[in-house]
């Protein structure tokens, strides 16, 4: 199947479920907004005190917004935390210009209404608001184009829609994918837009027919978006956690395959970059097998998947001990690969009810990297090499943030070296265009041995190890099969075989889905023994 003919299939879902989520933030937006332009109206003191609530809210990053509704919601993730968001953002522009719209009325009109007998409700309601129409409406759809551009942002926390596309095809580097979200994107928010403005004018010139006409096709898009969005989970509606639901009995019919995971539905979630990717897609295959159906939550923050897998909104991932050990547990120093792995299990047990099933076999590592004709004339070899020299490095933005960076800094003393953070499908290009002088790159990335790069030394050992851990939610884990099949995916993988699934993605243009299908019958092959454990043993 092309690549086209697979986003045209998954359109009609994201398309619904971004039209939706859109629908309601601006509605309830909208609703809050009267409330608080009728108690402004009456206050100057609330009129202050609405709009500058409004305005802070607009300097806060929209992709921090959505974040701090996760935890603020209780870990929830998806649709909850990005409604709650873009109902916040949409606000200001609707709220400045009803105020400015009721302000900015003739006040003779006022005393003749006065003149009449027209209380103030009645003055307000009758006189002031339809007077006022055309500049509440251009404020709507001025808050309609920033909420459909900003709901494409909501993929960081789970929701669906749009920015599906635009984010795996930025990690994918399919600028196929990412045009074709942008432009569906982009095109909801001009037929949005255009449609409130035949609605105001239909309004303003009194065409009462035009204006019901218009409101009922908006709400038929907007049923139309909730049948087309909830459509597959009616299909297969999840009754409970995964552990309410027993193994399948199979006793009947020995001959059949087991799947003792049959009619049990389960939430995976992935971070926003290709091993991610490729990872959540072998746990659904793997899941898959077994009988269970498997709803991904692609492009999560680390610390927002994280949440969610405790608060049992999603049931398994994978992630990374380094990153459990550091961002999560907030060790300083480093441990050896074992204690870190037996560390993390236990704490996340003990603190927040997390299993551990085990690592997948390999090890994700921050890596140091450059071109080693550039490293040669230099005479590096190592991180110690860098030293107090005028050099750049690049990197995710998240590391540079992380404190692992901020140990090797001051291990090393990096003082000297000027950081440019940058999404990882540019670092490479970058280093390799002399853009920059090295790279923290990840030392399971395909394109490291493409480009015959150098990774330094680490003599200091001041990196702890990113061994990839498959996790599995509190509720989840009390499903003893559930486990069991999980299992099967414990020191299978090595570093050999995650690298070339990388590759394949990152240089080659495969899908993760076939990546994973590529690992998932490296697997399953009968010649394939399980690799060494950390610890030395199978």
């Amino acid at each position: 199947m092309s690549s086209l003919a697979e986003n045209l299939r998954d359109l009609p879902e994201l398309l619904s479920w971004h039209l939706l989520l859109s629908l309601c933030a601006l509605t309830t937006a909208a609703t809050l907004t009267l409330i608080l332009a009728i108690a402004a109206d009456r206050s100057e003191k609330i009129k202050r005190i609405a709009l500058d609530l409004a305005g802070t809210v607009q300097t806060i990053p929209s992709l921090a917004l959505l974040a701090m509704m996760v935890p603020l919601l209780g870990g929830a993730i998806g649709f909850a935390p990005a409604y709650a968001a873009l109902t916040l953002y949409g606000v200001l522009p609707m709220l400045q210009n009803t105020i400015t719209g009721l302000d900015s009325i003739d006040g003779s009109l006022i005393e003749a209404a006065r003149g009449l007998g027209m209380s103030e409700r009645q003055i307000l309601r009758r006189v002031r608001f339809p007077l006022a129409f055309p500049v509440i409406i251009a404020g709507l759809r001025t808050a309609t184009i920033w909420v459909v551009g900003l709901t494409t942002l909501a993929t960081a926390v789970g929701a669906s829609g749009l920015g599906t596309y635009i984010f795996t095809g930025l990690q994918t580097r399919n600028n196929g994918m990412m045009l074709f979200g942008c432009f569906f994107a982009a095109a909801l928010a001009i037929v949005l837009d255009q449609a409130l403005g035949l609605l105001e004018r239909a309004l303003r010139n009194r065409h009462r027919g035009a204006a019901r006409a218009i409101a009922f096709w908006f709400g038929a898009a907007a049923l139309l978006a909730v049948f087309t969005a909830w459509e597959p989970t009616f299909e297969s509606e999840r009754e409970g956690p995964a552990a309410s639901l027993p193994p399948a009995d199979e006793s009947a019919n020995p001959a059949a395959p087991r799947r003792p995971l049959q009619g049990l539905a389960l939430t995976t979630g992935s971070k926003p970059f290709i091993e991610s990717y490729i990872q959540a897609e072998l746990l659904a295959l793997e899941l898959e097998n077994a009988g269970a159906s498997v709803d991904n939550r692609p492009n999560m923050g680390s610390t927002i998947l994280f949440d969610a897998l405790r608060s049992n909104a999603v049931d398994c991932y994978v992630d990374y001990s380094g990153t459990i050990w550091a961002t999560i547990m907030k060790r300083e120093e480093p441990a050896s690969r074992i204690v870190t792995l037996l560390e993390v299990a236990g704490y996340l047990l003990r603190e927040h009810g997390i299993v551990t099933v085990g690592p997948l076999g390999y090890q994700n590592d921050y890596s140091f990297a450059m071109r080693r004709g550039h490293a040669a004339r230099l005479g590096i070899r190592s991180i110690a090499d860098l030293t107090d020299r005028n050099l750049k490095i690049a990197g995710d933005p998240e590391v540079f943030g992380r404190p692992e960076w901020r140990r090797v800094r001051e291990a090393y003393d990096l003082e000297s070296l000027s950081t440019v953070g940058m999404q990882k499908i540019y670092m490479f290009d970058a280093v390799m265009n002399d853009q920059v002088d090295a790279i923290v790159a990840y030392s399971t990335d395909g394109r490291i041995t493409l480009y015959d790069l150098l990774l330094l030394d680490d003599p200091k050992q001041v990196f702890p190890p990113y061994d990839a851990i498959l996790l599995v939610s509190p509720q989840a884990a009390e499903n003893a099969a559930l486990i069991d099949v999980l299992a099967n995916l414990v020191n299978r993988v090595d570093e050999t075989l995650i690298r070339d699934a990388n590759r394949a993605v990152d240089v080659d243009g495969e899908t993760p889905e076939a990546a994973a299908a590529f690992l998932w019958g490296q697997l399953r092959s009968p010649i394939a023994p399980p690799i060494a454990s950390p610890d030395g043993g199978e």
